[in-house]
């Protein structure tokens, strides 16, 4: 059954804001989160950690930090206290994005029951199963993700312990990939090229002959998509098959997308389909989930990524972050004088939808409204 993904409009009179459809916490972050908390208070007077963030959103990791926990790691694996301090009376949370194999061996060797207190997404889980699946049918498992993000190395570490793998990153690393495939490039620039990104033992002459891809669940679909075709394209092309026995040298991994990521994607391109005037998008701004709907809206209108609605500090000013340059930038007249003013809203997979609704208030106490939030509320509620 097709979805809608037509955004929701909350008329305000002076002020026109267009809803995404689907936004916000996603089930593997709203399930991490009830384990983490849960956990937190069954077990009041323990030791507990977080391997790293719980979820690429402030909000939630201050939360816990407030409750006790504390963090063993930062987003990119650095040490933030050293495993040797932990006990095995102590409570290790394994955080939604998952972890690698070697990791969590450190923990078990160290009497840590990781799998008691693990809040990882069933849907990267999911990604780890098929990459085992079609491992054992001797393919290469071709990881789309952010070579530092946490659930990308934890996705090549289960991979790798199965098959040979390799990272790409975006399209243009899986152009320079397939030249490898078809003998473009010499395979001893392979190990430069791709340094740190590929398995032990990689052998690029044999182990690009079969391939499958898979992402990094917040990737953006479309762009996982474009990648696995171009690859099946280089396979057929290269070695003169027909889509029917295209499995001979590629796998079909499509069902391993994240409904929920797709969702939120479909929702925002939905949405740009209105006339507005700029868009908002809420997140951490080290959530990648986030940065790639920052990306579809900028491709149409001015686009603003905020993390709290501190960030809109007037009806003049606001802060945004650039998340290309990793920094915020301080815009002025950001709102346009004619009224109705139009202004797209959604949020990332982490944001708690109490920041999207702090994001609406700030914005209604710049207009003459004609209907209060809660009656709106009222009205929605009742359709």
């Amino acid at each position: 059954m097709k979805k809608d993904f037509t955004p929701v409009l909350l008329d305000f009179g002076a002020l026109h804001i267009y809803l995404a459809r689907h936004f916000g916490f996603c089930y593997g972050v709203e399930n991490a989160i009830e384990i983490a908390f849960r956990t937190v208070e069954e077990h009041q007077g323990k030791r507990i950690f977080l391997l790293s963030e719980m979820i690429h959103n402030p909000q939630v990791n201050d939360d816990l930090r407030e409750r006790g926990v504390q963090f063993l790691q930062d987003t990119y694996g650095k040490q933030l206290m050293p495993f040797e301090e932990l006990t095995a009376d102590d409570i290790v949370i394994i955080p939604a994005f998952g972890t690698t194999l070697e990791t969590e061996q450190r923990l078990n060797n160290l009497g840590i029951q990781t799998e008691k207190y693990n809040t990882t997404c069933p849907f990267v889980e999911k990604v780890w199963n098929r990459s085992a699946q079609i491992a054992e049918k001797n393919y290469t498992v071709v990881v789309h993700g952010k070579p530092r993000h946490e659930e990308t190395r934890a996705t090549f570490s289960h991979a790798a312990s199965h098959t040979p793998t390799v990272i790409v990153n975006d399209m243009e690393e899986a152009k320079e990939l397939a030249k490898y495939i078809i003998g473009e490039k010499p395979v001893a620039q392979f190990y430069e090229e791709f340094k740190g990104r590929y398995s032990k033992h990689f052998n690029a002459e044999k182990d690009l002959q079969r391939i499958g891809v898979v992402n990094q669940t917040t990737m953006l679909a479309s762009d996982t998509l474009a990648i696995g075709d171009f690859l099946k394209q280089t396979m057929l092309r290269h070695y003169g098959l027909q889509e029917k026995n295209a499995e001979e040298h590629f796998a079909d991994t499509r069902d391993t997308l994240c409904y929920a990521t797709y969702d939120n994607q479909a929702a925002t391109t939905g949405m740009l389909e209105v006339h507005a005037d700029l868009a908002i998008v809420v997140g951490g701004y080290n959530s990648s989930n986030t940065s790639h709907l920052v990306e579809l809206c900028e491709e149409k209108l001015p686009t603003y990524f905020v993390s709290t609605e501190e960030k809109i500090l007037s009806p003049k000013e606001i802060l945004h972050y650039d998340f290309r340059h990793k920094q915020e930038l301080h815009t002025s007249d950001y709102l346009p004088s004619s009224q109705p003013v139009k202004i797209l809203i959604t949020s990332g997979a982490s944001c708690p939808d109490a920041l999207v609704e702090g994001v609406i208030r700030k914005l209604l106490n710049f207009f003459p409204i004609s209907v209060s939030i809660e009656t709106m509320i009222q009205q929605l509620t009742d359709k």
